[in-house]
This record gives C-alpha cells, sequence and structure tokens, in this order.
C-alpha cells in the first residue's frame, strides 16, 4: 500500500510552483548520455562491460528518489560592495543567518548564509521522516545545507539555508529551479555491527552470481523498485 506525503501551499498564491517527483524532471546530462561508452551493447575483449554511468542503478535510484522542491520566483544574483546581493520579484524568497550562527561550517564561504524560503508544508505518515537535501546529480550554482526533520510532527514549511558555490558568480537563478530534494525516510532505530563468516559467504555468493552475466546484473539480480508519484 502507498504510504501518503502532503504538500499544502502556505503562501497567498494560489498558483505557486509545485513540487513534482524526481522522476518527472530527468537533467539533459543524463537523459542525452549513452548507455555504453562504444554506443554498442557488447562486451569488450577482456569479458568487461563498457557501460556509462547512466547504467549504474544506485546512481539512478538517487537521482529519481522522493520529489523536488522548486524556486517559485527568479532569483537575480550580483555584486555589491564585494559580497553577493540577491533580488527577487515582490514574494518573500530568501532571509538570511549571520556567518556566526555556522561560522565553521565547511560549506562557509565568507559571508552570510542565505535562505530559500520555502512555501510547502510537508505532512508524512506517522514514524516517517523527511530528508531535505541538494538535488543530486544535477547542476546548480548553489548548494543548500542538507537537514532532517521529523514532518509526521512537524508541519510546518522548512525553510533552505545555502551558498553558493561561486561566491563570484552573477546571473539568473530561475524560477523552476530545483531548490531541495525531498526524500521521506522510515524512522527506526539501529545499531552497528561487524560481520563474520556468515556475511563473508553471503558477500561471495553475491559475487559469484555477478559474474555469471554481462548486463544490467544488479538491476536484474538485487535492485527493488522505488516509486514516488
Amino acid at each position: 500500500m502507498d504510504q501518503n506525503i502532503i504538500f499544502t501551499n502556505t503562501s497567498p498564491y494560489p498558483d505557486l510552483e509545485k513540487p513534482v517527483p524526481a522522476s518527472r524532471e530527468i537533467p539533459n546530462w543524463y537523459s542525452d548520455l549513452n548507455s555504453y561508452i562504444t554506443d554498442k551493447k557488447m562486451p569488450n575483449t577482456d569479458g568487461t562491460t563498457p557501460a556509462t554511468i547512466k547504467k549504474c542503478m544506485p546512481v539512478f535510484d538517487m537521482l529519481v528518489s522522493g520529489y523536488l522542491i522548486k524556486s517559485p520566483a527568479d532569483v537575480f544574483v550580483s555584486s555589491r560592495d564585494g559580497a553577493p546581493f540577491y533580488q527577487w520579484p515582490s514574494l518573500d524568497l530568501i532571509d538570511f543567518h549571520p556567518i556566526e550562527q555556522a561560522p565553521n561550517h565547511p560549506f562557509q564561504n565568507g559571508t552570510i548564509y542565505p535562505k530559500w524560503h520555502n512555501y510547502w508544508s510537508i505532512k508524512t505518515p506517522k514514524g516517517y521522516s523527511t530528508l531535505f537535501m541538494q538535488p543530486v546529480h544535477r547542476e546548480s550554482v548553489f548548494t543548500i545545507l542538507p537537514g532532517l526533520v521529523d514532518t509526521d510532527r512537524y508541519s510546518a514549511p522548512v525553510n533552505f539555508p545555502f551558498v553558493l558555490n561561486d561566491i563570484n558568480f552573477e546571473g539568473l537563478i530561475p524560477k523552476g529551479t530545483p531548490i531541495a530534494q525531498v526524500i521521506p525516510i522510515k524512522r527506526e532505530n539501529w545499531a552497528m555491527e561487524f560481520g563474520e563468516e556468515r556475511e563473508l559467504v553471503e558477500q561471495v555468493k553475491i559475487s559469484q552470481s555477478l559474474s555469471t552475466n554481462f548486463f544490467d546484473r544488479y538491476k536484474t539480480m538485487f535492485r527493488q523498485v522505488k516509486t514516488y508519484k
């Protein structure tokens, strides 16, 4: 049975840019890439398979996981007094945090932290949290600071602090740009262990199974389909 994740528009704008399943917006670099380096589905002379990253199912599964929240309006970035200056239309879109709130963060670039103002609240079923992260495998001029929120209990909108990847960037971040990838995650308690003989035997069996096929080995033998709609 499907679990439901509920997005609610909390803004006064009924036509606010809506979140979409990540699978609906595959980036062009990925769509345009050939599945095989030689553009032919045939093994190399040494028995290896000349597949590109497009055949890597863990990459694909990450690319299409969850949902994308998109910028509801244009943002223009320019420079003023040696620091990035942000402009946007009448919609309240960006707030700021002082450097002192995270002075030693590895993403810190010497300027205050801008923060996307997100108008979408999210509600997940009991026991499910939501991971908010930078949209993966997608070109971007900024990177948000990821976070994990218990959205079964806290359903107010979550905003997204970010940094510019190039502090000298100037230009347009257009309306509709993905600003966060949203992935619901079931909360469970975990305890770490270290594998022994049984786990080694299992790993050997997996490796032996993989060695019997040229193509789509992980996809056909082990991958489980995940759907977000």
